[in-house]
């Protein structure tokens, strides 16, 4: 086989990108009414003054090269809120156990590789996540030479995966699992019982716990449980645990391209060894505003309540056509076929819907309605209320 050959083959079983299926799907059909996109959960708002500020102040560190493990302001900073959130009494070393992200998506994306070994049970390992899922975790499996496993998320099983229902076979394979709480799309958060059923069989089968937490400071009730404060109450630590945290949700600023990864110290030490030869690094000005991100709570509740409003404005609209998230921007709007109804609310109203489908796969080879996701649309509430307003009454026309 030609060097490299293997890769290749590899990556091609990377199912394509949501957005160009959409693209290709809409093509150039013309909207029906002025458009407007609830597709892409792409958080907008106005950027606070404060990190304008420290932007500003540290910008001539623009001129040095800015380190792996951030500044001492930002570790400080991300610790403490770690801390604060999560309830865990310091138990998080600001020196140890975490570190800074160039955005969420790359620290889950260049995790496996430092962790990923050649074989388990005498076979290629496999990486077990949601279905649907976020893509970049197929990504992130398959760069690294693992297998993915599609678990469906059904709303039978509260929209999260039955990873204790797997097979033994399977389970014995398992180098890592992605969870998302709350989740995307459907909005669904792990309650304690699924993180410590999570973590037994972890210790059981001997594999690392993943969990995208992005959206954790996005919900609508009580604040989620997180993996690291279930961790540390079952076990007294966090082996076996990355959690992820980005200020795209949390704070609604996706360009500041901030997040952090938090857990087991060991794990921490082995991840910043390899970012240090290969992961990008968050330059020292927008590790200033990142710790000032981090520390200030004000701008995360405005960010929250005109959620709660936005979804609160959904539930209006659209009554009982729409289940209620715990948590996220996202409805997880069952509408029958989701691809049929995103070209339809698109050439009757203008508005642009995500197909379910397109963040899923198949259960049975061929067989589309055995997709989790082939029966809905994904809405992202991320615009202004009153543009959410306007595109939901459209919908709702569809819908009848």
């Amino acid at each position: 086989m030609v060097p490299g050959m293997s890769d290749l083959l590899r990556m091609a079983n990377l199912p394509a990108g949501p957005f160009a299926r959409l693209a290709t799907l809409l093509g150039d059909v013309k909207p029906g009414k002025e458009p407007i996109s609830l597709a892409v959960g792409d958080p907008h708002g106005a950027v606070p003054d404060f990190v304008k500020k420290a932007i500003a102040e540290s910008a001539a560190s623009f001129g040095n090269y800015p380190a792996i493990i951030g500044t001492e302001d930002w570790r400080q900073a991300a610790g403490g809120w770690l801390n604060r959130r999560f309830r865990l009494n310091g138990a998080i070393d600001a020196e140890r156990n975490l570190l800074p992200l160039d955005g969420t998506r790359e620290g889950l994306f260049t995790a496996l590789f430092p962790f990923m070994p050649q074989s388990k049970a005498g076979k290629p390992p496999i990486v077990a996540m949601p279905n649907p899922f976020y893509q970049c975790y197929a990504a992130a499996a398959l760069a690294s030479g693992a297998e993915p496993l599609y678990v469906p998320s059904l709303k039978e099983n509260g929209f999260l995966p039955d990873f204790a229902g797997l097979p033994q076979t399977t389970l014995e394979r398992l180098a890592a699992v992605y969870i998302c709480s709350p989740s995307n799309p459907e909005g669904a958060v792990a309650s304690p019982a699924y993180w410590d059923m999570l973590f037994a069989l972890a210790e059981r089968h001997d594999f690392l716990v993943l969990a995208d937490e992005c959206y954790a400071d996005i919900y609508f009730g009580d604040a989620p449980t997180g993996a690291l404060t279930a961790r540390q109450a079952q076990s007294g630590g966090f082996s076996r645990l990355l959690s992820f945290h980005s200020l795209s949700k949390r704070s609604g600023l996706p360009g500041l391209r901030s997040g952090l990864v938090a857990g087991d110290a060991a794990r921490i030490e082995k991840f910043r060894a390899f970012r240090n030869v290969a992961g990008p690094t968050v330059p020292t000005p927008l590790l200033a505003a990142s710790a000032a991100c981090w520390r200030d709570e004000d701008h995360v509740t405005r960010n929250r309540v005109g959620y709660q409003e936005k979804m609160a404005a959904a539930e209006r609209i659209l009554g009982n056509r729409m289940m209620r998230p715990e948590g996220g921007f996202f409805l997880w709007l069952e509408v029958g076929n989701g691809e049929e109804f995103a070209f339809k609310a698109w050439t009757e109203q203008g508005v642009r819907l995500l197909p379910g489908a397109y963040m899923g796969r198949e259960i049975s080879p061929g067989k589309t309605q055995s997709n989790p996701g082939f029966s809905y649309v994904r809405v992202a509430l991320v615009n202004d209320l009153s543009t959410i307003m306007t595109a939901l009454e459209r919908v709702q026309e569809i819908l009848g």
